[in-house]
């Protein structure tokens, strides 16, 4: 396929239902709202092409930007591809998912979220955040830093509450991330969770609701699924 007829294809697959509902998530034009279940029927053929993988992302459409990440190869991105797509996320959905998943993936995961973490720019410093949570749920316990997991929990801890908005969406995911992934983190990673407690997060005229860290730990736990890795984070 070539970008115009992937370009044709999603505007044919949007509704305007899902457009509003992307728009109330931060979403903005052009996009043509395309459900990602829907959108998933493109990805198989998309991979076999990665310029092609890379353009979507290079148009400044929210739905191809998302299908971008869903298709490209995270390994082959460069650190300066993958600065270039962090710069342009400029929502959640693209900061948090998209780059975040597909950097979590890459041969540059720790460095950029450790660079994207202390970020004055708070899409920039959510996407990090989120890149280091999705290296954690991919990533054997062998193959962490626990002395450094354990640091960012306790900065979690500390200043989580007077955080950008969706910097603390992202801390809280973090902490639920390391107690749920790391069985060696459970027990610290349920006080700090304790001790934080709700996170106000602005949700904008949305139906979603943040988490409680320490209860969704807690049902992790007693679903036995205690340190279970996830084989991709990209969805």
């Amino acid at each position: 396929m070539t970008l115009n007829e992937v370009m044709s294809k999603l505007e044919e697959m949007g509704t305007e239902q899902t457009k509003r509902t992307f728009v109330r998530h931060g979403a903005r034009e052009p996009l043509f709202g395309v459900r990602i279940g829907d959108m998933k029927g493109l990805v198989k053929n998309i991979k076999k092409d990665q310029s092609l993988a890379r353009a979507l992302y290079q148009t400044g459409n929210y739905d191809a930007m998302y299908l971008a990440g869903l298709t490209v190869d995270p390994k082959s991105l460069t650190k300066e591809e993958l600065q270039s797509w962090v710069v342009a996320a400029y929502c959640s959905g693209l900061a948090e998912y998209t780059v975040a998943s597909v950097a979590a993936e890459s041969l540059f995961a720790l460095e950029l979220a450790r660079q994207w973490i202390g970020s004055s720019d708070e899409m920039v410093a959510t996407c990090g955040w989120s890149t280091y949570g999705n290296y954690i749920s991919v990533t054997p316990d062998d193959l962490l830093d626990i002395a450094e997991i354990r640091e960012l929990l306790q900065h979690i801890q500390s200043t989580i509450h007077q955080e950008r908005n969706r910097v603390r969406y992202t801390m809280n995911m973090f902490v639920i991330i390391a107690g749920s992934s790391v069985t060696e983190l459970y027990n610290e990673a349920t006080k700090i969770a304790a001790s934080i407690g709700k996170v106000q997060v602005h949700m904008g005229q949305t139906a979603c609701k943040v988490p409680l860290a320490e209860d969704y730990i807690a049902k992790v736990e007693q679903a036995g699924k205690l340190g279970v890795k996830k084989k991709t984070c990209i969805c």
